[in-house]
């Protein structure tokens, strides 16, 4: 099977060393044509190794200019300058499992366009990750009305559309992503993957999780501290819900639940 050209988009922020394993996977992963390293902050030494990867492949590439404006608008900024006809968005700290882009690309086909496919992600035990298949995330199931998320559903034998799935580990064709806006770059940090696919799902289109594609996950290693990443992560939650909301009593309920929600997650760090 011959595959699309594939563009890979890294968003480094003081990842360490994991980064490393997730670009040796990367460039020597034969059906990656051009791999994009977006650095958006990192120590002195990280970024001369990383200046030095670059140097020893003509397929990597580095977006750099001093500033950290967070994940989506980092992918936003590698998607730009991509070549590839389809973008594999991956975590810096994730290393990609041989064979799972072909995988990625045969759960694209005959789905409703545009289309967004994840894979699996798992931890160095081999078992699923939280939120790497969702339900669309809607007030009432962030109120504990139903279901969201979905790594304890048995897995399913072959890809299957569902809701929402990880920005850590995505493929999308590159005219679509840019089409749809790219990632909402009001969100700083987290939630901006759950937004894509809802827009996506909403233009008409197909949100697909493929459990034989998949990625090693070694979790968070940048060093942003735990309290900013909650602050980040609350701020998002109630964007995305302001955003979303059914007519002005669903807007006045994620008003008044706000304040809830922020302290629920301050409460579970």
């Amino acid at each position: 099977m011959t595959l699309p050209t594939i563009t890979a988009i890294v968003v480094t922020y003081h990842t360490g060393p994991r980064l490393h394993e997730c670009l040796y996977a990367l460039k020597s992963d034969p059906d990656i044509s051009e791999i994009i390293i977006v650095d958006n902050g990192n120590r002195p030494e990280e970024q001369s190794w990383i200046d030095e990867f670059e140097a020893n492949s003509d397929k990597v590439h580095i977006v750099r200019d001093g500033t950290n404006p967070g994940f989506g608008a980092g992918v936003n900024k590698g998607a730009a300058g991509a070549l590839g006809n389809l973008l594999l968005v991956i975590n810096p700290d994730a290393v990609l499992r041989r064979g799972s882009l072909a995988r990625l690309v045969a759960a694209m086909e005959k789905r409703a366009e545009p289309v967004l496919v994840g894979g699996k992600i798992f931890d160095i035990h081999g078992r699923e990750e939280r939120g790497a298949r969702r339900n669309t995330l809607t007030l009432l199931r962030a109120m504990g009305f139903g279901k969201w998320t979905l790594e304890n559903d048995p897995p399913p034998r072959n890809s299957i559309e569902v809701g929402a799935v990880s920005g850590a580990f995505f493929m999308m064709d590159r005219q679509a992503f840019r089409k749809m806006g790219g990632f909402d770059e009001g969100y700083f940090l987290h939630v901006e993957d759950v937004d894509l696919c809802r827009r996506v799902l909403k233009s008409g289109g197909s949100v697909v999780y493929q459990p034989h594609a998949g990625a090693l996950h070694y979790g968070s290693t940048s060093d942003l501290p735990s309290e900013a990443l909650v602050e980040h992560k609350a701020r998002s939650l109630v964007k995305y819900f302001r955003k979303f909301a059914n007519g002005p009593l669903e807007r006045l309920m994620v008003t008044l639940i706000s304040p809830v929600m922020v302290r629920a997650l301050k409460a579970r760090r």
